[in-house]
């Protein structure tokens, strides 16, 4: 654990914190971080999830089904739970709300899920089942309806950042985003068993490389521009992504009685802290910038303390 913390952990407090500083010293803007966010959305953020799904295979998939469900049904419910709290708990717009599920409902499995699992699990089969399902649930199915239920909030204003708002079918306006389509065609390829040529990767790590690095030293430079809030708000969003959906994935698989290995790395992925992408999307369309920064800044140190909670709890129960 204490490699984790010291690897993968303080990193991301570091590239942060850069950020935070070079907006406080005016080396970059706010309007800076606009321009980051946009790159990240549009090209290396598409280009990360692609990649990282496409590497999974059908059987893999279906290896495991009691995995596969839990993690489906659980990860979604909880995802809409969280915008509906949100929405009518906080008084939010449904645009706010959908960009605090996108955090709050969301573990950063493509950035966090190797880095924790592997040191503890080991490099197995098991160990890349959960990280893979997880991550298609994550990324090919929350973010379209994350994005959705933003352009269907966006749609019910006359502007949004200043500019009119395009009436549409906020599904299809959804998909049009590199962001969404780019993991479904990764869960389409993977499905219908066709093989992503691994020699063509490295056209897509490059930019996928950035995507991380660049999305936490922007939220760090946002984070510059305002007053970090630690509210109730706050409280409440990192409970509900470090205690309630670990809890409610870790009872859920006791029930349906999983493997327990398996339930201790899914209860894991679930304590993780909440996806960067969520903050990428926040920032681009500019909903809920301040509690979604704070909240990820939170979580992220709070993550230091429940990680070795749930790794015990689950080692005890499971």
């Amino acid at each position: 654990m204490f490699d984790i913390l010291i690897k993968d952990i303080l990193p991301i407090f570091v590239i942060m914190a850069l950020g935070y500083m070079a907006g406080k010293r005016g080396v970059f803007t706010a309007a800076n971080a606009q321009i980051f966010n946009k790159l990240v959305l549009t090209y290396a953020l598409p280009a990360a999830l692609f990649v990282s799904i496409v590497k999974a295979d059908r059987t893999m998939l279906f290896a495991d089904g009691k995995l596969l469900v839990i993690s489906l049904v659980i990860l979604v419910g909880l995802f809409l739970l969280s915008y509906l709290s949100t929405y009518k708990l906080f008084k939010h717009t449904k645009s706010e709300a959908a960009v605090s599920a996108l955090i709050t409902g969301s573990p950063t499995i493509g950035f966090l899920g190797f880095a924790v699992l592997e040191p503890i699990y080991g490099s197995t089969a098991a160990t890349g089942l959960v990280v893979a399902i997880v991550s298609i649930v994550v990324n090919a199915i929350s973010i379209p309806i994350g994005m959705a239920l933003l352009n269907a909030g966006q749609a019910g204003t006359a502007t949004a950042n200043g500019a009119p708002v395009k009436k549409g079918n906020p599904v299809l306006d959804a998909l049009k985003a590199p962001v969404c389509w780019a993991p479904i065609l990764a869960v389409i390829l993977v499905l219908c068993g066709i093989k992503f040529p691994t020699i063509l990767d490295p056209n897509f790590e490059l930019i996928a490389k950035a995507n991380s690095g660049v999305a936490v030293f922007a939220a760090g430079l946002t984070l510059s521009g305002m007053k970090f809030q630690l509210d109730k708000e706050v409280i409440y969003n990192t409970c509900f992504k470090l205690l309630l959906m670990p809890a409610v994935l870790l009872v859920v698989g006791l029930i349906f009685k999983m493997d327990p290995i398996k339930l201790q790395m899914m209860v894991l992925a679930g304590a993780l802290p909440p996806a960067f992408s969520g903050i990428i999307i926040g920032s681009r369309y500019q909903q809920y910038v301040r509690t979604g920064t704070s909240t990820l800044a939170f979580s992220i140190f709070m993550f230091v303390l429940t990680a070795p909670l749930w790794i015990w709890i689950t080692r005890l129960v499971a």
